[in-house]
């Protein structure tokens, strides 16, 4: 018995789609984590981009628990000395409602290269529409 090590020009990548209306942040957010690590895959190994590309439709609606509509805020820095500032999950949903899902599996991923190109594989729209039809994505149950 040898154990199989997938080498990077043999993996394959699918495409799946997911619609985040009315699913919990957090929930959703580790679920498109997983696929894009590919640790639903039995190929998985760590040191390697194995997973598959997954696109988010309805990022507006998404929903969160308790008051973290108005509690939960993001934090940047412009590396200027005072030039902190902090965004509240509501006024992020008005101007930029892609960028809360976005956030959220970011902080699930590798923070290094590959966390970086595991990331790029991740496409969120705030409505119904996306470019990748012609890629065929399966939906993703998120139940």
């Amino acid at each position: 018995m040898k154990t199989y090590n997938v080498k990077a020009g043999e993996i394959e990548r699918d495409w799946w789609i997911v619609d985040a209306t009315e699913l919990t942040l957090g929930r959703l957010s580790s679920k498109i984590a997983q696929i894009l690590r590919g640790k639903h895959k039995p190929t998985f190994v760590p040191h390697l981009d194995n997973g598959d590309f997954v696109i988010v439709t309805n990022a507006e609606k998404v929903k969160v628990t308790g008051n973290k509509e108005e509690q939960k805020t993001y934090f940047s820095h412009s590396g200027y000395p005072g030039g902190d500032r902090t965004t509240s999950l509501a006024h992020l949903r008005e101007k930029h409602p892609e960028r809360i899902i976005e956030n959220a599996v970011k902080g699930m991923l590798p923070h290094n290269r590959l966390g970086r190109s595991q990331l790029k594989k991740m496409k969120v729209y705030a409505g119904d529409a996306h470019p990748h039809e012609a890629q065929q994505p399966k939906p993703l149950d998120i139940g």
